[in-house]
């Protein structure tokens, strides 16, 4: 008796796992991962003056940049919901000064030039509700080329001293974004 209990408890535990498992099948990688980009030019230990959270689209061998993502479109700059900056404190982008606080952040890329866009309409997918009443800077700068191909699009900084650089790379273009903090 105590042998057939035991076997029918074994049963039981097994049918539980299984229905366990089979309920949790979750859905695969997404292809796009987010990612996020800090600048702290004192180091890991220092207060972040800017903080992106982003969607990292890959190239797989598809051209992106005027293809797929057109040339003189709003862009969500990534892939997904579109990229968020936070800023910690008062930072100048080129010529623009944008106040501390979030934004979500655009691009209208062409060839020669992409135009960055900060705009307070903040959690949205893609570019698809943009609103450029809400706009709150535009910065125009040009492109450059990378040193070699880059397969999922990349934001990274650089920097200290009260300023730094933002990088934008993917395929062969790299923008680079001064700033002042």
């Amino acid at each position: 008796m105590k042998r057939v209990t035991q076997l029918v408890v074994a049963m039981m535990f097994v049918a539980v796992f299984s229905e366990f498992a089979n309920a949790q099948k979750l859905p695969g990688l997404d292809p796009s991962p987010a990612d996020i980009a800090y600048f702290r030019p004192d180091g890991r230990e220092s207060v972040p003056v800017i903080r992106v959270i982003y969607g990292r689209p890959q190239k797989k061998g598809r051209t992106m940049l005027g293809d797929k993502e057109p040339f003189g479109k709003v862009w969500r700059l990534g892939a997904n919901e579109a990229t968020e900056i936070k800023l910690y404190k008062d930072v100048t982008f080129g010529d623009k000064k944008v106040s501390a606080g979030t934004y979500t952040l655009y691009a209208i890329p062409t060839k020669d030039e992409w135009t960055l866009i900060f705009n307070t309409k903040l959690d949205t997918w893609g570019a698809y509700s943009y609103d450029e009443s809400k706009d709150v800077a535009r910065i125009k700068v040009p492109t450059g080329k990378t040193d070699s191909e880059v397969e999922a699009f990349t934001i990274a900084f650089d920097g200290s001293g009260g300023t730094g650089k933002m990088a934008l790379a993917w395929e062969n273009t790299l923008v680079t974004v001064p700033l002042k903090y």
